[in-house]
């Protein structure tokens, strides 16, 4: 294991705000900065680095730790491979450490190389499906040899155990190969091959690493596309496909399309920047990708209905984004390939230079819903056209140019437009301030917490929200770690995930090591550390003093039921203690018997 020592001062040498501002836009606020959550889609931030105790947490997903935590989970890499990347860029020499995560790893990519070299050479295959295969590429695609060898196209043939022999000759073991995706356990227990009959295409992260691959059919049955699960090398939402080939492009203006084929064809018409979300819709970590290589995103995706709506999706994707976003519109094709083979190259390269703004295309998507001939026609279309101007990132100066073109082309005055404009987004910023509002309600300290009913209702929610309160309290002040385990009954604390951190944070001071969340993030499993997390967070900036923890102790001691407070008892204890308890509710003693 890599030395406590060693880890401590990595974290140390690597400013979580230094880290996390190379990936998220940040804005200062007091002693914390805020930006949109990397992790989860949002349009209001909600999620906030603390400079203070090196860490982070998102009140949206509840994503939380630190700048290791934060690295590990945005690049998708082991523990020990964080660890090690942070440490090289803080000029630290390397650990020696048996990182079995990382060989694992390694083995994968291993696997995935030899896999596309296996599709690649039957592809060359002397064989009458090769054959077959060669033609889908090269006639029905269009592609030239050149296109076929840098995108590592291949064939997978008609074979249930082609690829699984031929991997298992290279000594890689049955569990590396059925973890690896390429093949699978029938429910005989025999191992098969899930790519058969199919061309294939390599997924290539940005590194050049071969991390996954896509199959499809050279017909139209069904289904037309098969892709590898995620692994720990592959995980869709975080994946651009061709992004290793366009990054290496001095233009940076990057076209997005729908898929593989569509990005392939785009290489080869001479569009170098053309990439592709893999297998899912668009998502806020490919978005965040596209930001860090491109100054501006054309969306190219299919003509038909299920097209234009997946454009409708991805703009809502890039509403906060900090790059300019354009929408491709064309006639005469169902998808920008068949254009470029219809229309020829030149043609297409004007459609992206006269592409539409998100404004411009959902006015215009909007428009075609409705007959402007008709007064209630205009007026819906009116109704529609002012909720897209009112949207958060249009301008000002945007809203009165198309004020004035709404006005032409309804009929209606630019003044009353504008005041009905100006009413919705005075009652739109109202609803965003209830939102705000609401949200903060949902953040106080014991918002989220649940306790089983059993557990004993109110008191046992006022017990565990003391419980998450100490753990905050010793997190600030480690050095009240010994009091407060002298007089904390560990039993009155309701949940179990609150017990184990408190058991953590123990153990950190007889171990002598910092009662921080790299420390305890190495002890303890993700629901006690999501308690940890969220402690740390809601306390931000609201140092909790001695009178707070001798209340959360005494909160916890009064929250146990009777019957524990006079287990084990004598009478005469029992009977003082329930003389107190009526005390405390206001009734008198009953009388004493002669």
């Amino acid at each position: 294991m890599i030395p406590q020592e060693y880890i401590q001062e990595v974290v140390r040498r690597n400013d979580i705000e230094d880290i996390v501002g190379q990936y998220v836009q940040l804005r200062r606020r007091g002693r914390t900065l805020t930006g949109l959550c990397p992790f989860h889609n949002e349009k209001t931030p909600s999620f906030v680095v603390y400079p203070d105790t090196q860490s982070f947490y998102c009140f949206g997903c509840g994503a939380a730790g630190d700048v290791i935590s934060f690295v590990r989970k945005y690049n998708n890499l082991g523990y020990v491979e964080t660890v090690k990347q942070l440490a090289s860029r803080a000029g630290m020499p390397l650990p020696e450490e048996d990182d079995k995560e990382s060989r694992a790893r390694q083995r994968l990519l291993e696997i995935n190389r030899c896999a596309a070299r296996y599709f690649y050479e039957q592809l060359n295959a002397r064989t009458p499906e090769a054959a077959l295969a060669r033609r889908y590429w090269r006639e029905k695609r269009g592609l030239s040899d050149a296109a076929i060898r840098r995108f590592g196209l291949g064939y997978a043939p008609e074979d249930f155990t082609g690829l699984l022999h031929y991997l298992r000759r290279l000594g890689f073991s049955e569990e590396e190969l059925e973890y690896s995706g390429l093949v699978k356990r029938s429910a005989k227990g025999n191992l098969y091959d899930i790519f058969r009959h199919r061309v294939m295409v390599p997924i290539i992260d940005v590194r050049g690493a071969i991390i996954a691959f896509g199959g499809r059919v050279l017909d139209d049955s069904k289904p037309k596309y098969i892709n590898s699960p995620e692994t720990m090398v592959y995980k869709k939402s975080r994946t651009l496909f061709a992004l290793n080939v366009a990054k290496k492009s001095p233009n940076k203006r990057y076209i997005l399309c729908e898929g593989y084929m569509d990005v392939i064809s785009m290489h080869e018409a001479g569009f170098d920047t053309a990439v592709c979300a893999c297998g899912t819709a668009l998502t806020p970590e490919q978005v965040k990708l596209l930001t860090e290589y491109a100054d501006e995103v054309v969306l190219s995706y299919d003509s038909d209905e299920a097209g234009q709506k997946a454009t409708a999706r991805s703009l809502a994707m890039f509403t906060d984004a900090d790059i300019k976003v354009r929408v491709l519109s064309y006639q005469g094709a169902k998808d920008p390939d068949e254009f470029i083979k219809k229309y020829g190259r030149e043609r297409f390269a004007m459609l992206l230079d006269g592409s539409a703004d998100p404004t411009e295309f959902q006015l215009k998507k909007a428009a075609a819903n409705y007959d402007l001939r008709d007064s209630a026609g205009r007026l819906n279309y009116l109704k529609d056209a002012i909720d897209i101007l009112a949207r958060k990132g249009v301008t000002p100066t945007a809203r009165d140019v198309y004020a004035g073109r709404l006005a032409e082309e309804t009929g209606v005055g630019k003044k009353a437009i504008l005041e009905q404009m100006n009413d919705v987004l005075r009652s739109t910023q109202r609803r965003d301030r209830r939102k705000e509002q609401r949200d903060l309600a949902g953040q106080g300290n014991a918002a989220d917490i649940r306790v089983p009913y059993s557990a004993g209702g109110d008191a046992a929610l006022g017990a565990a929200s003391a419980g998450r309160q100490l753990i905050a309290a010793l997190l600030q002040s480690p050095e009240k770690i010994p009091y407060v385990r002298q007089r904390l009954n560990m039993d009155a604390v309701v949940l179990p995930e609150m017990q184990e951190a408190l058991r953590a944070i123990f153990r950190c001071a007889d171990e002598q090591l910092p009662v921080n969340i790299t420390s305890l993030q190495q002890m303890l499993d993700d629901k006690p550390m999501a308690e940890v997390n969220r402690a740390q967070a809601v306390n931000a900036g609201h140092p909790l003093q001695q009178k707070d923890i001798d209340m959360y102790l005494e909160r916890l001691d009064n929250a146990k039921p009777i019957s524990q407070t006079v287990k084990g008892t004598t009478d005469d204890q029992f009977l003082s203690a329930f003389s107190k308890l009526r005390k405390e509710k206001g009734a008198a003693d009953p009388p004493q018997s002669d």
